[in-house]
């Protein structure tokens, strides 16, 4: 391996974060694991070993990736079975032993061994070595594929399955040399064995490697761009002949050269070549050369984290926007605005899969009649994905293309306390939590507000939900409004945190105007959370929203919730139906309340009393600065009295 691949190997290594290879050797009493590591450490077959040996540490240069391995040998009695859990846990990777002239313990592996590392959820690479080679049965000779097959099959954690001989000194470097490499240069990530294809994720990242290495953006690698490839990788450049040897090898393949240079078909059939020869490393350089770790994500160092007060939120900058509308744009390739599942597929071809397609994200934008989204849609989604997780945005934005500073990819707001003093808000983007009984509609406004039409019948909440659209104001201006339903019995939890509402630019209030005791409930749901706003200092403006509009009212309907509604301070409940498809404009009049955070703020009769509280020691404090003022005055007045009066004596 040259001097830039171990260097690559050194750094894939510093990437997991690790300063060493830990290898772990177990199995059962007399296969061989002592004296196995010995012959490794001084290249030499020990007389008699210890029950157990210290920790053993290969020199640095042992191998040529030069990274440093600790070999911990286990021990095979019974009463030390939670030590050696315990060391398997913090392995990097384990060997198992069995001896050749014992077939039993080749069977304990798969009855014991193996099934005894899923328990203890070690995922790590397993390589399984067969000692004593020398000692086998001359007469019961086997492969070694043909024993390991089916065991293979069946633990797909197994990464090597190799045979030695400690007494003769058979492959003994080689059972840690391809533990170590099986640490640096993973196969799982990588490669489907079963396939005998590159695994998804792996394709992924390496088609966002073409194209970041296709300057001229023409489909294909020119020699000029693979030499440039060559040189960032592995610090090296590729002569003229071994550049045509490269093409040679693929079109002798399939069809991945064309006049223009490496098709991407070509770069992918090149590293599936190399792992199948056994190459691993140059494709582990290549991916980390690229900042990608052994998860194949962009490695935690590339991707920021960003700090902000409590009630200020990350929004997408105007340079994000500006792409994603352009990225948007030149993929809808009917130029409706509307993007077509495998469109979409498209966009996030290059990421390690769709971000999207897990809640909270699934289902949370209103999806077209195929099945796509709209470019309003899309942004709603990853305006919601900026609002929830800012540092996940900033990595996928940086999976699927742009190429500007990925810390000034999103902006912080400045704090809703601020703006509630300025009264007018700034965001593009506001976030309304929807409150409301069981059976109260909130489910069904999240729907109407994305255009997915009311299931039948009633299903319960158990679990936060989110539905994300651009709403066009008077003028053409739009927002982005994100809804956010809280399940009835996640109130409490959720007010038992001081800062729960300090991310929330409005709150909704969700009852069946038909049942009394839904309007009863949402009352004193709207006080819980109004007092928790005084209380912690993060108030936010409130609707009241009366669903099924088209189911008769409850008596003395219009009374009561006047009544409620003055005593609070905030508008009448807007009546809505969302089975009849009547919103009444409800989303414009949400946002143009988070517009304006400074109204709508209900007060308790405890707010109430406190505010009046603060007024009368405020007009106390007034009344004795200015009492203190005249005093000084006088006081003041007198000293300039009595100092002409000493003069003119």
């Amino acid at each position: 391996m040259s001097k830039a691949s171990s260097k690559a190997a050194a750094a894939a290594l510093a990437a997991g974060g690790k300063t060493g290879v830990r290898i772990v050797v177990a199995g059962d009493r007399g296969t061989g694991k002592s004296s196995l590591i010995i012959t490794a450490a001084v290249d030499n077959f020990p007389g008699t070993c210890p029950p157990v040996l210290p920790p053993t540490r290969l020199a640095e240069d042992f191998y040529p990736d030069r990274v440093p391995v600790t070999i911990i040998d286990t021990s095979s009695k019974l009463e030390d079975t939670g030590k050696v859990a315990e060391e398997l846990k913090r392995a990097d990777a384990v060997v198992l032993t069995y001896a050749c002239d014992r077939p039993e313990t080749l069977d304990r592996l798969s009855t014991f061994w193996l099934p005894k590392l899923r328990q203890l959820e070690v995922k790590v690479p397993v390589i399984v070595v067969g000692c004593k080679l020398d000692l086998r049965d001359e007469n019961q000779q086997v492969s070694l594929e043909q024993v390991m097959s089916p065991i293979m099959q069946q633990f797909r954690e197994i990464e090597t399955c190799i045979e030695c001989s400690s007494f003769k000194r058979i492959q003994i470097p080689e059972v840690f040399y391809y533990a170590q490499k099986a640490v640096l240069h993973p196969t799982a990530p990588l490669f489907d064995q079963e396939s005998q294809t590159l695994k998804p994720r792996c394709v992924r990242a390496l088609k966002r490697i073409f194209i970041l290495c296709d300057h001229d953006r023409d489909g294909a690698l020119s020699d000029a761009e693979l030499n440039d490839f060559q040189v960032k990788c592995f610090n090296a450049p590729l002569q003229p002949s071994e550049i045509v040897g490269v093409k040679r090898v693929v079109e002798e393949k399939l069809p991945g050269v064309n006049e223009r240079g490496l098709t991407l078909t070509g770069f992918l059939f090149l590293h599936a070549l190399f792992i199948e020869k056994g190459r691993l490393e140059t494709t582990w350089t290549v991916l980390r050369k690229f900042g990608y770790n052994n998860d194949i994500r962009l490695d935690d160092e590339l991707i920021p984290s960003f700090k902000r007060a409590p009630d200020e939120v990350m929004l997408s900058s105007s340079s994000t926007l500006i792409f994603l509308e352009i990225l948007t744009l030149c993929l809808s390739l009917w130029q409706d605005n509307n993007l077509r599942p495998a469109e979409l597929d498209d966009i996030f071809s290059t990421a390690p899969d769709s971000p999207w397609d897990e809640p909270p994200y699934k289902d949370a934008a209103e999806r077209t009649s195929l099945g796509g989204l709209s470019v309003n849609a899309f942004l709603s989604e990853w305006a919601l994905m900026t609002l929830l997780h800012p540092s996940r945005a900033v990595e996928y934005l940086i999976y699927i293309g742009y190429l500007g500073d990925p810390s000034t990819a999103v902006r912080v707001t400045r704090k809703r306390r601020l703006d509630r003093k300025k009264q007018q808000s700034e965001r593009h983007v506001f976030q309304c939590f929807v409150f409301g009984p069981k059976k109260a509609g909130k489910t069904s406004l999240l729907n109407s507000f994305i255009g997915r039409p009311c299931p039948d019948g009633h299903a319960s909440t158990t679990e936060e939900k989110f539905a994300a659209n651009v709403v066009e104001l008077p003028g053409g201006t739009k927002k982005t409004l994100v809804l956010r339903e809280i399940p009835e019995d996640e109130v409490k939890g959720l007010l038992s945190s001081k800062e729960s509402l300090a991310s929330c630019d409005i709150a909704v209030f969700v009852y069946d105007s038909s049942d009394e005791s839904s309007w009863k409930r949402v009352t004193e749901l709207l006080l819980d959370v109004a007092g928790h706003g005084e209380d912690t200092g993060y108030e936010v403006p409130s609707l009241i929203i009366a669903a099924k509009d088209d189911l008769s009212s409850f008596p003395m309907a219009i009374q009561e919730t006047t009544r409620v509604t003055q005593d609070l301070g905030i508008e009448a409940p807007i009546p809505i139906s969302s089975r009849m498809g009547d919103t009444n404009n409800v989303f414009r009049r949400i946002v143009n309340a988070a517009e304006h955070p400074h109204l709508s703020i209900p007060e308790t009769e405890a707010g109430k009393s406190r505010k009046q509280y603060h007024r009368l020691v405020n007009r106390s404090l007034m009344f004795v600065s200015v009492g203190a003022a005249v005093a000084i005055v006088g006081l003041a007045a007198y000293r300039v009295y009595a100092a002409r009066k000493s003069s003119s004596s």
